[in-house]
């Protein structure tokens, strides 16, 4: 059990990352001023593209409020980052050999690269809206760009105070906010539409999917492939099983689906009667998108070079696997081969709800956003192994 002392820091850590949450949904309903919303409203409302930008600012592309932004610049920032350093001997340099300082530099970095994307983002929003706004001057692109990249880096600063004083990741504990409330009001313009009637049967399919889907990326979050190693230390002794190299689909993350999504969504929009009336093209292209990406993301999170170079370092290795070349071309097959069966179940999370739809005759389903579930399960059990690892640290304090 944890001590009394550190019940109420947890406590006091939950109250903070709440109050932070609260206050980076209400910049959401803070208008732009010099809009019509009401008019701007009524013309997103049936925007494919918008609605795809509002699951990841909670609606804020529709109300176009201060916080419209939300994190996505500062996601863009790190992503870009993270290809930079991989590409750029300098970065990779200061990521590797300078510790902490080098982490600290990069993170500066990722924050220029925010407010340079928040600005570009912000001057496109202002040129974007331009019929819906009464009064459109140089003066209104002025200030709405100020206006919209300013809610953009205070949004990164809730989500870096959140991660450094409240708990879990504060950038995605704010997307995975942004995401539940736009669940909530979608299901509640649903149960206002009278035509919307959900019957016991496809209340159980719904349900049964749901359950699928979240079981498939709980694999996908919680699966592991064992690399055992051995070190000098342990020759003669035989191998120990608790001695070993963890791979996993979580680096995976969500980014695929994302990206996937956005390509679909692109493609969709230049060649809407082809990719309606094909199905098998889609979910070729579909398919495609998801496999490319996961690779994609796999080269810039792990690299079986550094991997191995590292084991060298520690005087560790594969056993039965040579140090050096042979010890990266094993890793790399191995990652390789993870990625592209994480990409699979990638791919089979997201038709699932199209494709037990069409054989159900259930529409209810194809609002089931698989990359939304997907989110909202990974910060889930993100969140929940950070306050284990809380209690449990708490719990060696006590042993010491």
């Amino acid at each position: 059990m944890a001590s009394t002392e550190s019940i109420k820091l947890l406590k006091n850590k939950i109250y903070v990352t709440i109050a932070f949450l609260i206050l980076a949904r209400i910049g959401v309903f803070i208008p732009i001023p010099g809009l019509d919303h009401t008019t701007f409203y009524q013309s997103m409302k049936q925007n494919g593209a918008i609605n795809f930008l509002n699951i990841f600012s909670g609606g804020g592309f529709s109300t176009l409020g201060v916080f419209t932004l939300g994190i996505s610049p500062y996601i863009n920032a790190s992503i870009i980052m993270q290809s930079l350093t991989k590409v750029l001997p300098s970065l990779k340099e200061l990521q590797e050999e300078e510790g902490i300082k080098g982490r600290q530099r990069i993170s500066q970095i990722t924050r220029y690269l925010c407010l340079g994307w928040a600005i570009v983002q912000g001057l496109a929003i202002a040129l974007w809206i331009k019929p819906y706004v009464f009064n459109w001057n140089l003066n209104f692109i002025i200030q709405t760009t100020l206006a919209l990249t300013t809610g953009s880096i205070i949004v990164m600063w809730i989500g870096e105070s959140i991660t450094e004083k409240g708990i879990g990741n504060g950038a995605s504990l704010i997307i995975c906010l942004n995401i539940a409330s736009g669940m909530a009001k979608n299901l509640d313009l649903s149960l206002s539409n009278d035509q919307f009637v959900l019957s016991n049967p496809k209340i159980l399919v719904v349900f049964l999917t749901f359950i699928s889907m979240s079981a498939i990326i709980i694999l996908l979050q919680s699966a592991t492939r064992k690399v055992e190693l051995i070190s000098i230390r342990q020759l003669g002794k035989g191998i120990n099983k608790n001695s070993y190299l963890p791979l996993n689909f979580k680096y995976l993350g969500v980014m695929p689906l994302i990206l996937a999504s956005a390509g679909v969504n692109l493609i969709n929009f230049q060649f809407t009667r082809f990719f309606y009336s094909n199905i098998f093209v889609y979910y070729s292209v579909y398919y495609f998108l998801i496999i490319s990406f996961s690779f994609f993301q796999s080269s810039i999170v792990l690299d079986p070079a550094d991997i191995s170079k590292n084991l060298k370092k520690m005087e560790t290795n594969i056993p039965s696997i040579k140090p050096g070349t042979p010890t990266k071309q094993y890793l790399k097959n191995t990652i390789n081969k993870l990625t592209f069966l994480g990409g699979n179940l990638l791919f089979c999370t997201a038709i699932l709800p199209s494709v037990i739809s069409n054989a159900t005759s259930t529409p209810e389903l194809k609002g089931l956003g698989v990359t939304t579930l997907f989110i909202l399960v990974s910060v889930t059990i993100d969140t929940g192994k950070q306050i284990n690892t809380y209690f449990f640290s708490d719990s060696y304090k006590k042993l010491m």
